[in-house]
């Protein structure tokens, strides 16, 4: 049902934003409504179900006081659910920004807007992780 009313407009106001955290990626696409939130087409609750998750989801709207004027929908793929979530995060900011340029200034400040550019770093030859080495023997 919540489907059905947010494709009404069929896209003619929507506002889009990239997101990326680690190997994740978000497209996000706000619009007019009423505050519905679907990530791959299922509520926001049902997909990260970690409330820790969820609220770094919620941040740019919390920020913006725009959780209850605009729909989300949100595309997102690769990585594990901090990754996904960090994504969605970044997306919604980017896309809040370029729907209205006076929000940027609050989510610049709240630190919403910046790219977490930290990624895993690779296994070396010879070692068991990134820097992990064998255990040391005497003898």
């Amino acid at each position: 049902m919540a489907e059905a009313t947010i494709l009404e407009t069929k896209g003619t106001n929507d506002t889009l934003g990239t997101g990326r955290r680690k190997s994740s990626v978000a497209r996000v696409r706000l619009r007019p409504g009423k505050g519905t939130i679907l990530i791959n087409k299922r509520p926001l609750d049902e997909y990260f179900p970690r409330i820790q998750h969820r609220n770094a989801v919620l941040a740019p709207l919390v920020h913006t006081s725009k959780t209850e004027s605009v729909d989300v929908l949100i595309r997102v793929h690769g990585g594990g659910q901090t990754g996904q979530a960090g994504a969605c995060l970044l997306g919604i900011a980017r896309a809040l920004k370029r729907m209205d340029s006076d929000l940027e200034e609050a989510l610049r400040d709240s630190g919403l807007l910046t790219r977490d550019s930290r990624e895993v770093e690779r296994k070396k030859y010879g070692l068991r992780g990134a820097r992990r080495a064998t255990q040391f023997s005497k003898r």
